[in-house]
């Protein structure tokens, strides 16, 4: 089992990529259609980790079957929930400069949640999971940011916005690490479906609705969605060998 200093650690990866992605919004034009390339990549990343790196793992692990189903629809069901709540918090234009902030702080801390689960199962596992948010949350930070200034909101509050995101993460990270902690292994893998059933909720019907709605799709969407497929997939295969 990771140690809990490590996970806060590792949960601080997926804030810097989405901090990272928030500065380069700052300091370039940026166009629709920049904004659905970045998404379709995130997109296809946090698809990945899901088909990748998430189920496989949960489904080797001797666990009952049904078990591993439910907690995938739990974890939709939850995610949805979480929406909803935001949705009539803030109000339901996504547009606004509120509820961006709450979408993306919802996201991160279901990515915080993930790395908390799967350290409890591996160090390795905690490891990929961090790198891979840190690439998806990079185009997500990005567009958060760029839509951000596109409601009026200065720079110096966008980047310190973009800046407390880090409490979403290391709030889930904790959550999941000590729920979890000294938890039967067959609780452990079902709490990996259950993190995978937010992530696949959030790919495709948060980030590829944002993506369809900045611009316009085109033959080359699908290459920057794959793409982000495919860098996930390289980067497990490198820590994995």
């Amino acid at each position: 089992m990771t140690d809990y200093p490590i996970v806060l650690l590792l949960a601080l990866l997926p804030t810097l990529g989405n901090f990272a992605g928030g500065v380069v919004a700052e300091l370039v034009e940026t166009s629709p259609r920049m904004l659905s390339r970045a998404l379709h990549v995130a997109a296809g990343v946090v698809s990945a980790v899901v088909a990748v790196e998430l189920m496989p793992t949960a489904l080797s692990g001797g666990a009952s079957i049904w078990a591993i189903v439910l907690a995938l629809l739990a974890g939709g069901g939850f995610y949805m929930l979480l929406e909803m709540s935001v949705d009539r918090l803030v109000g339901g234009d996504r547009a606004d400069a509120s509820m961006v902030y709450a979408a993306v702080g919802v996201d991160l801390f279901a990515d915080g949640l993930m790395i908390g689960v799967g350290s409890v199962v591996s160090f390795s596992l905690a490891l990929i999971l961090a790198v891979g948010q840190l690439l998806a949350d990079f185009p997500e930070g990005f567009a958060a940011i760029a839509n951000l200034r596109s409601n009026g909101v200065r720079r110096f509050w966008c980047l310190t916005l973009a800046g407390s995101f880090i409490v979403f993460c290391l709030l889930g990270a904790t959550i999941g690490y000590w729920l979890l902690r000294g938890q039967s292994e067959a609780l452990k893998l079902s709490a990996l479906a259950f993190t995978a059933g937010i992530l696949q909720i959030a790919a495709v019907e948060d980030l590829m609705k944002e993506a369809h709605e900045a611009a316009e799709d085109t033959r080359w969407s699908s290459i920057f969605f794959i793409g982000g497929f495919a860098l996930f997939t390289a980067l497990t295969g490198y820590f994995d060998h």
